[in-house]
């Protein structure tokens, strides 16, 4: 079996090897008959492959098999012209067969009609592939860059898989590979029609010279028998060749296409039938310059026949979807109402982006790279260092251009619904306004920066230089836009963990510490519950980088806590050096702590119910700690950029609870959440007195 399989992927170098050897080895005239018929064949069959192949890259080996075709009819030349010139001008059947067809008795005629036939090969054909297969392969060549950042491109905007992305570099590689083959493989087209005709010149002045020192006649019949061998054997090498010739021009014409090119000529053809009937209605005027009346009528009533029945095979597509309402038959409402007929396409509708970013017609320049913009470079560095600091991956972000916005405005949506819009302009900056506006302040567009809604101006690029030197800090607009996409997604963070991405994040972990996920995940906590325990911790802006960690916590403790908030705090307590590092300035923490009275008070109003526990404090307390807290983060915001509470280990959670509906923002420690090594530094106190001021 072993040397059987050997024999099988070696029949191409065995192939070489004997083609090679007809060069030395002289071969009888029968076996030379079948080589020249096998030539044909194989030539007839290359040809028809060409036609029956929808795209390039069906044939790759072809530039390899003109070079074996080409060597293999070399072969088949030094053959005959052995035979030839040994043989008084006899080198088979086939040969003087073609030979006495071609000339018909008359010498000078058939060296003509052979003579022709050479250069309409060489000149038209091959020196019109040769070049089609020169600029494909410059072309392609050029738009390969092009294609890669196309690629990468739709990668990124969610349009393609990354096996799909990989495919279609694969493919564009491959095209690039066979183009730039095919420049070189036309050569070799080129030299056999070129050996062709100093082969036969050889054949005809070489067999004379024989024929005349052998004494095999008068020179009249000695041209006659020569003639004959020169011109079949010139027709043998030359028809294969034409067929070879044809075949090159089909594949580097040969455009991608979802048929064959039958398919796509009768399709295409037919789809003009009025072409066909003004064809018709005009030719029969040609018979007023004297051309043949009965052929020219023939030919006019077949084009106007095959036209109207082409024009009524087409009508009942339209008169169907006339009937289906009052819209208009245009062919492209018919399309739409075709399309949707199949449920499987209505369904695709219900498919929801996860991010969805839509802008209005004037900002495509930044979402388009082919006009230069860099946005969709910008998302993908986005998504890189999003996973390198909160170990969450980005979902797929879809881009689309939408009418419904002002041009210069775009929309971020999640999960199909809008939940930011924002404006920039192209041709300005947004600068940031500086704590100290200048004496000379700069002109420009007031507004308000969209991710972190400080005050900002739109300033064109000619006040640049100046706005810098006023102590603006200058954004362009791609930075803008990207900006309050990042924060928008750190903001949402939770509801974009999707229980497929925590799959495939615990796959990841699986690679590297195997035993962790198997005795944890789902024999402890099922993906649910981890969902849940790494959504609430992305909600508060906590990494989950850390997923040995977490799902180490999750085994200590899940066993016998079933609350996912309690669960998520023990999981905090484990992760406080990656928080108190998240949240800590230069070895400090400056909070804001909460009074004993009102965590008492919060312990004293927890309600334990099945699966958690909630708060219920009366009204009016919650009034009082709602304004001492918003008196305490006022104070403190002019200290520290971002106030953080400290609480208690028992009372953060459901503290943080209560300050999600006022402030959701607002940062919540406990104690147990901070490393021993931090300094804290308290700020203030919120406490109940604060009413009674």
């Amino acid at each position: 079996m072993n040397i059987k399989s050997r024999l099988k992927t070696s029949s191409v170098a065995l192939l070489m090897v004997a083609v090679v050897s007809l060069l030395i080895i002289p071969l009888p005239t029968a076996i030379l008959d079948f080589m020249f018929i096998l030539n044909l064949t194989i030539s007839l069959v290359i040809l028809f492959i060409t036609m029956y192949i929808k795209e390039t890259l069906e044939f790759a080996i072809f530039p390899s098999l003109l070079l074996v075709t080409t060597v293999y009819r070399l072969s088949l030349n030094i053959s005959s012209t052995r035979s030839i010139l040994t043989n008084s001008g006899y080198a088979g059947e086939v040969v003087k067969t073609f030979g006495e067809f071609v000339i018909q008795g008359n010498i000078v005629v058939g060296l003509i009609i052979f003579l022709i036939l050479v250069l309409v090969q060489f000149i038209v054909i091959t020196k019109g592939a040769e070049r089609v297969a020169e600029v494909s392969a410059r072309f392609t060549l050029d738009a390969l860059p092009g294609k890669q950042m196309a690629i990468d491109a739709d990668l990124s905007s969610g349009l393609i898989t990354e096996e799909q992305a990989r495919e279609r570099r694969s493919k564009i590689q491959r095209e690039a590979d066979f183009f730039g083959a095919m420049d070189g493989a036309t050569k070799f087209v080129k030299g056999d029609a070129i050996i062709s005709i100093i082969v036969t010149l050889i054949n005809l002045i070489g067999g004379i010279v024989v024929g005349l020192i052998n004494g095999e006649g008068d020179f009249m019949t000695i041209i006659q028998t020569y003639s004959i061998s020169t011109v079949g054997d010139g027709l043998m090498s030359q028809i294969p060749s034409l067929l070879i010739s044809m075949a090159t021009g089909l594949v580097v014409t040969r455009s991608s296409s979802e048929a064959d090119l039958n398919s796509d000529v009768l399709k295409q053809f037919s789809n003009q039938p009025f072409v066909l009937l003004i064809a018709g209605v005009v030719l029969p005027f040609l018979t007023l310059i004297g051309f043949p009346v009965l052929q020219t009528i023939i030919i006019s009533i077949m084009l106007i026949v095959l036209g109207i029945m082409l024009l009524k095979k087409s009508q009942p597509v339209g008169a169907d979807a006339g009937e289906l309402g009052d819209l208009p038959t245009t062919q492209e409402v018919t399309s739409e109402v075709s399309y949707y007929k199949n449920l499987d396409n209505v369904y695709n509708l219900l498919n929801v982006d996860a991010i969805c970013v839509e802008v209005g017609y004037s900002l495509l320049p930044i979402v388009d790279e082919s006009s230069g913009g860099n946005f969709l470079d910008r998302v993908v560095m986005l998504r890189k260092h999003f996973a390198d600091e909160m170990g969450m991956v980005i979902p797929a972000i879809r881009l689309k251009d939408s009418s419904q916005l002002n041009p210069n405005q775009y929309e971020i949506k999640l999960k199909g619904e809008s939940v930011a819009v924002g404006e920039v302009l192209l041709d300005h900056y947004l600068g940031l306004v500086p704590a100290e506006t200048p004496e000379n302040d700069v002109d420009g567009i007031e507004t308000v920066e969209p991710a972190f809604g400080m005050p900002a101006k739109w300033i064109s690029d000619d006040k640049k230089i100046k706005a810098e030197i006023a102590g603006y800090t200058l954004i362009d607009p791609t930075s803008v836009m990207v900006t309050h996409l990042s924060e928008v997604i750190r903001r949402h963070a939770s509801e974009l963990l999707s229980r497929q991405e925590v799959k495939r994040m615990i796959e990841n972990l699986k690679q590297s510490n195997e035993s962790i996920v198997e005795d944890t995940v789902p024999a402890i906590v099922s993906l649910n519950e981890l969902q849940r325990v790494l959504r609430n911790l992305l909600r508060e802006g906590i990494p989950i980088l850390d997923m040995e960690t977490i799902l180490e916590t999750l085994a200590d403790y899940a066993p016998n806590v079933k609350d996912h908030d309690m669960l998520t705090e023990y999981v905090r307590q484990a992760l406080r050096r990656t928080i108190t590092h998240k949240f800590s300035i230069a070895g400090q923490l400056k909070v804001v702590s909460l009074d004993s009275e009102i965590e008492d008070l919060i312990i004293k109003s927890i309600k334990k119910i099945e699966g958690g526990a909630y708060l219920a404090l009366e009204p009016d307390i919650i009034q009082k700690i709602v304004t001492s807290t918003t008196e305490q983060i006022n104070q403190m915001k002019k200290l520290v950029q971002e106030p953080i509470i400290i609480t208690s280990p028992v009372v953060r959670i459901y503290f943080k609870k209560l300050l999600d509906q006022f402030y959701p923002d607002i940062t919540v420690l406990s104690f147990n959440d901070i490393d021993t090594s931090v300094q804290i530094q308290s700020l203030g106190t919120i406490t109940l007195m604060t009413m009674n001021v």
